[in-house]
């Protein structure tokens, strides 16, 4: 009798595990619970349309400060294709961007005095773009600065007192502006104000003479009382 339980029991066990399994296979997505901590999928990035790139490189062309070079790569880029334009946004622009900035370095050396060159010529030897952009942002109104002060000094240790003084509250105020307003206005007022004064000190040099001497023209002939 225990042997017929037992074989029975295991009969059941046969019948009753498929089923199980079948159930489990059947039962709805949304009855199983997400793994606790489970992190959804990012979202794939958007990818720009070739619109959006023709509009991006069209600003590019109308903005005043453009150079001459990334105008020109920006121009090749619309009149290419779709890849065309996405190859210059991502590289082109960057690279014609540095090739217009070292233009500019190079002119703003030819017109630059001692400081401004060495700042220059540091930049273009670096050959980075942070160098070069640095300079054009940073550097080259710092080295002007220092070119300005020396020709002031310059202006004043020749000039007159007008000159001197107005030199003297230039570097009192120690300003890029006062500086340049010195170099630029206020030297040539006070020049004008020491040629007035020199001019004015010659004539009261020579009133004292020229009076003496219109004194002794105007004097009156001694007359003679006696007769020979």
């Amino acid at each position: 009798m225990t042997k017929l339980v037992r074989v029975s029991a295991v009969v059941a066990s046969a019948v009753i595990a498929p089923a199980l399994v079948l159930s489990a296979l059947a039962a709805p997505a949304s009855a199983v619970a997400p793994p606790t901590g489970a992190v959804s999928a990012p979202a794939a990035p958007a990818v720009k349309s070739e619109e959006e790139d023709r509009i991006a490189i069209l600003r590019i062309l109308a903005d005043p400060a453009t150079g001459r070079g990334l105008a020109a790569a920006a121009q090749q880029a619309l009149d290419g294709t779709a890849a065309d334009m996405r190859h210059f946004l991502e590289v082109g622009q960057h690279t014609a961007r540095l090739d217009d900035d070292r233009v500019r370095v190079v002119q703003i050396i030819s017109a630059g005095g001692k400081g401004v060159q060495r700042e220059g010529r540091a930049a273009l030897e670096a050959n980075t773009a942070e160098a070069i952009r640095h300079f054009l942002e940073v550097g080259q109104h710092t080295a002007r600065l220092e070119d300005d002060r020396v020709r002031a000094a310059q202006i004043i240790s020749a000039g007159g007192p007008h000159v001197q003084k107005a030199g003297r509250d230039a570097f009192t105020a120690d300003t890029a502006e006062a500086i340049r307003h010195f170099l630029n206005v206020g030297q040539h007022a006070a020049r004008a104000q020491d040629k007035a004064a020199e001019a004015k000190a010659k004539l009261q040099a020579k009133a004292p003479g020229k009076a003496k001497a219109q004194g002794k023209a105007k004097a009156p002939r001694p007359v003679s009382s006696g007769r020979r």
